[in-house]
């Protein structure tokens, strides 16, 4: 009848039919109404799509639509609140639809109808459960079909539950006010719910790749999106917004809150203006800053960053408080003070600094978005950026945190704002005079001495001398190449007089360093190292103070050297005082069996220099350069510590989501230091393979192609995790011989393709070489690459299917005993074979050359040794083989039980609708069969395992809760077949093969498993019980082992007799005797064993005999215990 009347006849017609339900009938009303504008919108999309290509007018105008349902959706919320009962039908009809598909079962008209509900308390609390459930259930479905070619193949595709409620968000513009309050809600129940959790060791870090992104990270990404799009549409919801904003980022410091602070980032960059009415709440949360973690003062500071270059109040307010906070007690508040000075300063230009492309920083969007607003001219800039630098001259006699701070920002300062250089530079030279010894005959040159802080029986680091060295050496290094051009042409030379002086510095402090020995550092190896001393905690530090500036100082003299052989020997000189240091920190803490911190994990090597360095030292081949490098290249040392500096980057790139030094912040920077750092260790590995590089001199430690091996996995897993958009330009990157015309054709898949083959030729000569030259590591750092490679491969690909049949092939070929290989192997085969089919076959071959090498239960039985897999073997079946099939095998059940689940929710919709009928259920044909055909072959695959001798432990523990699981799915099949036998449909023939199957080849044998886990456990408890005297301890430990591990025991049995239960049930509706190849399960409730029996029969009568004497005793105190409870009998 709707679609016989006009739109604006609608809504008063719903209105009198809602009135009408009240009297009964509500659900079919609330149903037909919701189905309605879901077609209605469906319609109205497919139009507009349409005719958008075809350049025609839609019939039905979107806002006159819109307002249409906003009418609806008001007049059913006022319906609700008079009669409550609606509002139950309501929440019980989206219930049953989220069994089924959620995103199915749903659109924007229901999400806005359900969002509308939230303003009646008594439902508010139950919707928001209801859609915070359904949209982690929608994103975990996602996630389970992206990982699976079976389900994928049976399953269409459904839209995103995103891509529903961002559209509500949109449709709200159309005057829907009473739904833009639950909106709100909504986003900051999934940010509050599904944000990143603490952790003990650093930050949760979110990566940027949408696959790797687990259901929750997507449900937290689509509040933030709700909330940013309805602040961009309502002006009226905007304070709300960002005041609860604010308020959850002073208020949840404990907490990591990057997902808020994100969100204020984007909302501020969108509309600076708009916050100017905000200020008062802004400059409320800047007086929380001293109370607030690092972290997240930087974090707040830089997105409300572009507000403080339109409103001078903010401003104002900022630096009064960051002058406070200056002179605080706490540290963390010194730490933010300087922190957002250096913010400050970054940001607000001076006259006549380069340009941000000139110094090649990037900038976020929001600054360039605001430099149209700025109000400050650069004059007034200068004098409030001179102001700064007077402030944080201050911090350089504080602690050595707050110096780090200082000495980590004045780079990124310098590059954004050259025009400050000369106060910068003039500040680091006065630091760094005070512990520099200026006469030139003495050594070492730094007054170590000064930079320790002795207080009483506490020693502590004062100055952080390596972090001001390599301050100093990159930004002397940036003047000269940028600043220093500019100031010849003006001919400026003051300036040039504070450079000239930190060069002769730095030269001066390299040649005595080289001459000076550790003894003159007091560094020997007779010295004390020991962290419960005081003198060993001051030589630590000193030690690794002298580390740093040697790292530095090799940076510094490899860049300046312009490949001068004496420069270079310098560097040389300067890694063996650096090396001969390190050897001494790692005896003495191997010998002392304490873990000192070896400067090395965070190296003060810059990222760009380790490319630099290892490019020159692998791919140079010039002539003039080539006597000067073999002094580096010959030092096997050297060589190995330039790929190790390598490795620890991208390590710290992978922990931190970025690196130490300059540039380490900025994305773009580290991403080109990756694809160069890639391209030379690919060519260093490929040409100088392990087998050859180890057949020479032995030495201590990985070999050079072993590390370059090792970089390029973590390389190649941080890209994926950092820079999944850019994977292309990376693949492309690393294929230099290409020419650029050549670069542009290629797809990720054919360039990922090229590099996985280069990986295969060096696993299988590694394979094909003897069995005692065999690099078990190697072989897994190679599989471990190759996966990472193979996940850029599209799975309909030629490509793909070549990579999966090679796997294959070394799995069958194969016969190695390495069992981390082994694993690492069959993970890639399985993570292959799921993307382009089910992996049941491949189990059930798995479980037949398992049940082959580890030999029956039963031992009369002999026997035949398949052979489908050489990599099973009798080392690596279990327990490496048989628990990786098993998780594999519970991750097909639980596609199977998702996939019940599903039918299971559509048949109870159709028969909830009266227009169910046979036809309607024919589309779950296929679904039915498929499922029938999985647990069908999974039933194989355990027939094989519970005949397998497995040894005790994990493998049995992990397959009778598998067995208990398939048989709960089987139960959750028969409880369908129940369902649909309602209809007229009976049960399949292959369901009925399948029945039989279980009681024939399963439940039998699990009997039997049972009985053989039982004997083996109590044969080893038998040597303990038997050792009377040992009966304490002992005894106790191996009886609590037995009980655990015995624990799944009843819950298979209670799955069994479930299952047979409810088969039981489905012969009587069906009218099939499904029971006839099912033996009667055995009491299990307890078991008579004669010979144990006999055992405590004997005991009892030697007992019986010593006790005699004691009888008559006994019987008397029998007799005045039981006389007085008649006596209180007869009261």
């Amino acid at each position: 009848m709707f679609s016989k009347l006009n739109l604006q006849e609608i809504p008063p017609l719903v209105y009198q039919l809602l009135v009408f339900s009240s009297k009964g009938n509500r659900k079919k009303a609330l149903e037909g109404i919701i189905t309605f504008f879901n077609e209605l919108d469906k319609q109205h999309n497919e139009e507009q799509s349409g005719d958008e290509l075809l350049g025609l007018v839609t019939t039905v105008p979107a806002g006159e639509l819109r307002h249409v349902e906003g009418t609806v959706i008001l007049h059913i919320v006022f319906a609700i609140k008079l009669d409550c009962e609606l509002g139950r039908e309501l929440l019980k009809h989206f219930k049953t639809g989220q069994q089924g598909d959620f995103s199915n079962n749903t659109c924007p008209f229901s999400i806005a109808l359900l969002l509308s509900i939230t303003r009646i308390q008594r439902f508010e609390e139950q919707v928001f459960d209801l859609l915070k459930t359904s949209i982690v259930k929608s994103f975990k479905d996602l996630q389970l079909l992206q990982g699976s070619k079976f389900l994928q193949n049976l399953v269409p595709h459904r839209s995103c539950v995103s891509t529903l409620i961002l559209e509500v968000v949109k449709n709200s513009v159309h005057s829907w006010d009473h739904v833009t309050q639950g909106l709100v809600e909504l986003g900051f129940i999934l940010m509050d719910s599904y944000g990143p959790k603490k952790i003990l060791d650093g930050k949760a870090i979110e990566t940027s790749s949408c696959l790797s992104k687990k259901p929750t990270q997507h449900a937290c990404k689509l509040g933030a999106d709700i909330l940013l799009e309805t602040f961009k549409i309502h002006e009226m919801i905007r304070q709300e917004i960002l005041e609860q904003v604010f308020n959850r980022v002073v208020t949840r410091a404990s907490s990591p809150i990057s997902h808020f602070l994100d969100l204020l980032s984007n909302i501020i960059m969108y509309a600076p203006l708009v916050l100017q009415s905000c200020s008062a709440k802004v400059t409320e949360t800047f007086d929380y800053l001293s109370f607030l973690p690092l972290q997240t003062v930087q974090g707040l500071l830089k997105a409300v960053q572009p507000l403080l270059k339109v409103s001078m109040s903010v401003r104002d307010s900022l630096i009064l408080v960051l002058r406070k906070a200056m002179f605080a007690s706490q540290l963390d508040a010194r730490k933010a003070a300087v922190a957002g000075f250096l913010l400050l300063l970054k940001n607000f230009k001076v006259l006549g600094s380069l340009s941000s492309s000139q110094c090649s920083q990037s900038i976020g969007a929001s600054q360039v978005h605001v430099d149209v607003h700025s109000r400050y001219n650069s004059v007034a800039n200068e004098t409030f950026c001179l102001e700064i630098m007077d402030s944080l001259r201050r911090c350089l006699g504080q602690q050595a945190d707050v110096r780090l701070i200082l000495y980590e920002g004045f780079y990124d300062v310098l590059r954004r704002n050259s025009q400050l250089a000369n106060s910068i530079m003039q500040t680091l030279l006065s630091q760094l005079k005070q512990y520099y010894e200026p006469k030139p005959d003495v050594l070492p040159p730094l007054k170590l001495e000064a930079c320790i802080l002795t207080q009483g029986d506490r020693i502590c680091l004062q100055e952080p001398l390596d972090y001001l060295l390599c301050c100093v050496q990159h930004c002397l290094a940036w003047c000269k190449s940028k600043v220093m051009p500019q100031q010849q042409e003006k001919e400026e030379e003051e300036e040039e007089g504070v450079y000239q002086d930190l060069e002769d510095l730095l030269e001066s402090i390299t040649s005595r360093m080289i001459k000076s020995e550790l003894e003159d550092f007091e560094l020997d190896k007779s010295a004390d190292f020991s962290q419960s001393s005081c003198v060993g905690i001051k030589n630590n530090i000193c030690a690794s103070l002298v580390m740093g500036v040697c790292e530095v100082l090799i940076e510094y003299n490899f860049s300046i050297s312009n490949f001068s052989k004496n420069k270079l020997e310098e560097v040389l000189s300067l890694f063996m005082c650096y090396k001969k240091l390190s050897d001494i920190l790692n005896e003495k803490a191997a010998k002392g069996k304490t873990k000192v911190a070896n400067k090395t994990n965070d190296s003060f090597l810059s990222m760009k220099f380790v490319s630099d360095l290892l490019t020159a030292l692998f791919r140079d081949s010039a002539q003039s350069h080539e006597e000067s490098l073999s002094v580096l290249r010959s030092n096997n040392e050297f060589m190995r510590y330039a790929v190790s500096v390598a490795l620890q980057k991208v390590q710290q790139l992978k922990e931190t989501g970025h690196v130490s030094g300059p540039d380490g912040q900025n994305p773009e920077k580290i991403f080109q230091n990756l694809c160069d750092i890639t391209r030379v260790l690919i060519w260093r590995y490929t040409s100088i393979p392990t087998s050859v590089e180890d057949s020479g001199k032995k030495e201590k430690g990985k070999s050079i192609s072993l590390l370059c091996l090792e970089g390029l996995q973590k390389i190649f897993s941080a890209v994926q995790q950092f820079f999944q958009p850019k994977i292309q330009h990376f693949l492309r990157a690393l294929d230099a011989t290409g020419e650029e015309g050549e670069e542009v054709e290629g797809s990720v898949t054919h360039r990922a393709a090229f590099q996985i083959r280069q990986f295969q030729r060096s696993l299988l000569n590694l394979l094909s070489s003897q069995e005692e030259d065999f690099n078990g590591k190697e072989a897994l750092l190679l599989v471990t690459v190759l996966s990472n490679l193979s996940k850029l491969l599209e799975p309909s690909s030629p490509q793909f299917v070549q990579m999966l049949s090679w796997t294959s092939k070394i799995c069958k070929e194969n016969s190695q005993e390495d069992a981390s290989f082994c694993k690492g192997l069959m993970n890639l085969l399985f993570s292959l074979h799921v993307l382009y089919k089910s992996p049941v076959i491949l189990l059930r071959d798995l479980s037949q050359d398992i049940h082959g090498h580890l030999g029956d239960i039963d031992e009369d039985v002999e026997m035949e040794k398949t052979n489908h897999f050489a990599m099973v073997n009798l080392r690596t079946a279990a327990p490496t083989v048989c628990l990786l099939v098993l998780s594999q095998a519970e991750k097909v059940l639980e596609e199977v039980d998702w996939l019940i689940t599903k039918l299971k929710g559509q048949v109870s919709q159709e028969m909830l609708s009266e227009e169910a009928s046979s036809q309607a259920t024919l589309p779950n044909h296929p679904i039915e069969k498929a499922i029938i055909m999985q647990l069908g072959t999974l039933l194989t695959f355990f027939h094989e395992l519970v005949q397998t001798a497995l040894p005790s432990g994990s493998c049995v523990d992990i397959l009778l809760k598998d067995l208990c699981k398939m048989y709960t799915i089987l139960t959750a099949l028969v409880r369908y077949y129940l369902q649909v036998c309602q209809s007229s449909r009976g049960i399949p023939k292959n369901m009925e093969k399948l029945v039989k199957l279980s009681g024939s080849h399963l439940t039998p044998l699990c009997y039997s498993f049972i009985s053989y886990i039982q004997n083996k456990r109590s044969q080893s408890l038998k040597y303990t019980g038997e050792k009377k005297k040992g009966k304490t301890a002992a005894v106790a430990t191996a009886m609590a082992r037995v009980l655990r591990e015995t624990k799944p025991i009843p819950n298979l049995i209670f799955a069994i007799e479930q299952y047979e239960k409810f088969l039981i049930h489905l012969s009587k509706k069906s009218k099939v005797n499904l029971m006839q190849h099912m033996k009667l399960s055995t009491s299990r409730d307890f078991k008579i064993k004669g010979n144990i029996l006999d055992m405590v029969l004997r005991e009892g009568e030697e007992e019986e005999e010593d006790d005699d004497d004691d009888e008559g005793t006994a019987s008397e105190h029998e007799g005045q215990d039981k006389e007085p409870a008649k006596k209180r009998r007869k009261k």
